[in-house]
């Protein structure tokens, strides 16, 4: 006699129906000319349906909630905060001792930078995984880890959590066992006998680490293989045209939202798939593959939403976010990589032009159950994405712009506030990145060194208006660690042989808790960076216009100096004006009325603009969210 169906078993199979149009076309397109799918399509819905029956109930009873909320992610009150957990307060639970810090900053999403298991010695900064079940024993335990997610949940904070997809450490348990001639484990791989192939490819691919990674391949001669490469030689490329890794990752998702991870930021997502002939970058299985796993997520974790990190231009990173066939269906969240490097380009050139072509021509108004990371700094180093295309149509050289960029900085160009480090020179095409904290950058390091008091003054009012602009574009705004501190580089990271070849440890200085004490008082740059930072973040959570789902339109204010933006929203139009200059900018009051702001409040400072001579004013830097 069958054993009768409980409403547990109902619940899984309805969310299962739910989502199958989203997940099997996408596997029978990637796998099902193979002999083996039918047996895969079993064993992917059986360990599914385990990893809903392992669920501990609050969490069952979060995907409840959350998928009668399904906006939850984009709500005004979502406010996010980034870093590495050493760096913060060495532990995991040196992390549970600083809730009360990030609730008083405003923050609800707590972005826990790489955390499982790296292989010891270098390991990318973390993103070097050798085990995905296993939190790195330098920062606690998977006990621990599932102490802090319990947490954060009771604060109504989420918790992200990093998921490299792309590769694996050269010593996860599947590599080793690769290594040592298992041709199953061979397969999860992407290894050739002979560097025939390897070279083939290599014509059409490009670096990402010239500089200490050349190439995309690692010869080991005592395995005979040529391994793919991508990032590092201890970076083993997964093959996802193998259905087995597919399941694999599958499983570790469920296990790590099990733990209580309600934000699965997957990393390198765009290098997952290989083609001959292509950059192997962004191919359309990649997006077929990333709308099956957020698939699977909605069938056994509900409450589980997925960021993904594909630092690209405009047009490839929106399918991302889902376009045409996976519109609505893919990542819910993508990094604006796109509004952080124009910020810079507009706040070095004291002109928004570039900006506003660049935001209002690539960018939609609104996405489909998806929204935007917005920043300003991360633990990344700075790629100018400018196109040549773009810069040409405001009248630039985009390999001019590019370079006056990093000079700019660097801090080598005339006439510059800020002091950054240059990061993967490459010699051949000019391509100059950089690296620099949030505060050295806006120039609070160099006004400091040299007693400068109006240039200090003018480096916290840009930090601001960086703030500002990212808790009113749309998406959810991600502080990372230090910036609301002010934190400036930390160079003694030359003198660490561990770190002195890469210049991005120059922004990850570890957290200062002493100027974080004297956050509510004092006067230095610190106090009064933390407190309008939060002042921010409290005025955004109380503006329904910032929503995620309420059109941003990007509009051109008739003065370059100016940014300017509407969020249509049903209760009124919100128009964002932000000036990136040192000087007094105005813009005509009949051209803000006439985008429907009648009342000329500013919802960010609470209080009514006036206006002189037919004009809205600004002060240097100065930011308003006009209602």
């Amino acid at each position: 006699m069958a054993k009768p169906q409980t409403a547990e078993d109902e619940l899984f199979d309805l969310r299962l129906a739910r989502s199958a149009p989203d997940l099997f076309p996408m596997l029978e397109a990637l796998y099902g000319a193979r002999p083996d799918f039918p047996a895969f399509r079993e064993k992917l819905v059986k360990a599914l349906r385990k990893g809903w029956v392992e669920r501990p109930e609050d969490l069952k009873r979060l995907d409840l909630i959350r998928d009668l909320e399904p906006d939850w992610f984009q709500r005004p009150g979502m406010a996010g905060y980034v870093f590495y957990i050493d760096r913060f307060n060495g532990s995991l639970m040196g992390v549970l001792e600083k809730l009360d810090y990030l609730a008083d900053l405003g923050i609800t999403y707590v972005h826990l930078m790489p955390c499982l298991k790296p292989r010891p010695g270098d390991s990318d900064g973390g993103y070097s995984v050798m085990d995905y079940r296993q939190v790195n024993p330098v920062f606690g335990t998977m006990t621990e880890f599932e102490a802090v997610s319990a947490a954060l949940r009771a604060r109504g904070m989420s918790l992200c959590v990093d998921l490299v997809l792309n590769h694996t450490a050269k010593e996860h348990a599947w590599a080793k066992k690769a290594a040592k001639g298992d041709p199953k484990y061979q397969d999860y791989y992407l290894m050739f006998d002979t560097p025939d192939l390897p070279n083939q490819y290599e014509r059409t691919l490009v670096e990402v680490f010239p500089d200490n990674a050349p190439g995309n391949f690692t010869h080991y001669p005592e395995i005979g293989k040529w391994v793919w490469t991508t990032f590092n030689e201890h970076q083993w490329d997964l093959n996802w045209a193998n259905p087995a890794v597919f399941l694999e990752i599958v499983e570790v998702m469920l296990f790590l939202a099990n733990k209580g991870v309600d934000v699965l930021r997957l990393d390198a997502v765009a290098f997952m798939w290989k083609r001959m002939g292509t950059r192997c970058q962004s191919e359309p299985e990649v997006h077929m593959i990333l709308q099956a796993l957020r698939a699977c997520s909605r069938i056994a974790s509900a409450a589980v939403i997925h960021l993904e990190e594909a630092i690209v231009a405009p047009e490839e990173m929106l399918p991302y976010l889902g376009r045409g066939r996976h519109d609505g269906k893919e990542g819910n969240l993508a990094y604006h990589n796109s509004l952080m490097v124009q910020f810079w380009s507009a706040l070095a050139t004291r002109n928004t032009r570039l900006m506003t072509h660049v935001l209002a021509t690539h960018f939609p108004d609104r996405l489909t159950n998806a929204t935007y990371a917005t920043y300003i700094r991360c633990h990344d180093d700075i790629g100018w994405a400018v196109t040549d295309q773009d810069a040409a149509a405001v009248g630039v050289s985009g390999h001019g712009h590019r370079g006056f960029l990093s000079d700019f900085y660097e801090g080598s160009f005339p006439g510059t506030f800020a002091k950054g480090a240059l990061f993967q020179v490459n010699e051949a095409t000019g391509d100059k990145r950089i690296s620099g904290s949030f505060a050295s950058l806006a120039g609070l390091e160099r006004a400091e060194a040299e007693g400068d008091a109006g240039g200090v003054e003018m480096a916290v009012q840009r930090i601001l208006l960086g703030h500002a602009l990212i808790a009113a574009f749309g998406g959810i705004p991600l502080i990372y660690m230090g910036d609301e501190l002010a934190l400036t580089n930390d160079w003694s990271y030359l003198n660490d042989p561990d770190h002195a070849h890469d210049s991005r440890w120059v922004h990850r200085p570890r957290m200062d808790w002493g100027l974080a004490e004297a956050r509510q008082t004092e006067d230095r740059p610190s106090a009064r960076v933390f407190r309008g930072v939060r002042e921010i973040l409290a005025r955004r959570a109380a503006v329904p216009a910032l929503h995620g789902a309420v059109p941003v339109r990007v509009v051109s204010s008739g003065n370059e100096a100016v940014f300017a933006f509407q969020r249509i929203a049903p209760t009124g139009v919100l128009l964002g004006l932000f000036n990136f200059t040192e000087q007094w900018q105005e813009v005509g009051e009949a051209w803000v009325r006439g985008l429907g702001v009648t009342g000329l409040r500013d919802a960010l400072s609470e209080a009514r603009v006036e206006t002189h001579g037919g004009q809205v004013v600004l002060p240097p830097y100065g930011r308003v969210w006009l209602t």
